[in-house]
């Protein structure tokens, strides 16, 4: 098995932006889901493995590493995917190709987000200049003073309890969320550290990214 301490991406189709590129370092594994493998490929980063039904890619990819999903199936190809890595080891994932496009799959990957918490592990599903990561229950995570713009922290299902914004412009302070009211859209980073905390429920951090993602993550992962 490989190191848990790796990063596991799993990449979709996506626009090519250089600031999303992605940089696997020894003991990472990629994985292309569907028309993700042209979208690695035109980034010249070759996959160590292709999942999917092929659908969206047209024709059965020309790797020695791949399985073939059936059309008709529960599991999206990003969830297969997904489920491989958590079988691999993996803790940390980073989703590129998963933001936009048909919004059904954007929600549908947002809700990843807390399944892969709910697995002990950490995601960040990142898009053109946006960033979303996932806690729950008594998880926190805390900023940088180098971030800038917009943070939006919203209840991801039911309520999230004891929820503290701690350094932004509009702080909270052992707060009740609801999934059914947006109260945390929009607030801003105020050049200094910020924190967000849940004491029980989940929250979906969603910010802009204004720098280079990857040489941030590694402030950012819990896991």
């Amino acid at each position: 098995m490989r190191s848990p301490t790796g990063i596991c991406y799993i990449v979709g189709a996506m626009s090519l932006t250089p600031g999303l590129c992605p940089h696997p370092a020894p003991g990472d594994y990629v994985i292309a889901a569907d028309r993700g493998f042209d979208s690695l490929m035109a980034y010249g980063v070759t996959p160590d493995l292709a999942v999917g039904d092929f659908d969206s890619l047209g024709h059965r990819p020309s790797h020695p590493n791949v399985i073939q999903l059936p059309v008709e199936k529960d599991d999206t190809d990003m969830v297969f995917a997904l489920r491989k890595g958590l079988d691999l080891g993996y803790r940390r994932f980073v989703l590129l190709g998963g933001v936009g496009g048909r919004l059904e799959h954007t929600l549908g990957n947002l809700q990843l987000l807390d399944w892969l918490s709910l697995h002990g592990a950490q995601g960040f599903l990142a898009g053109e200049k946006t960033v979303v990561t996932c806690i729950r229950d008594g998880a926190q995570l805390q900023f940088p003073p180098s971030m800038s713009g917009y943070l939006s922290v919203l209840c991801n299902s039911g309520t999230a309890e004891g929820v503290n914004l701690i350094d932004l412009k509009f702080p909270l302070t052992d707060y009740t969320l609801s999934s059914s009211f947006p109260l945390g859209v929009s607030n801003q980073f105020l050049d200094r550290p910020a924190r967000v905390s849940v004491e029980k429920g989940s929250l979906l951090l969603i910010w802009e990214e204004q720098g280079d993602l990857y040489s941030l993550l590694p402030q950012l992962w819990f896991v």
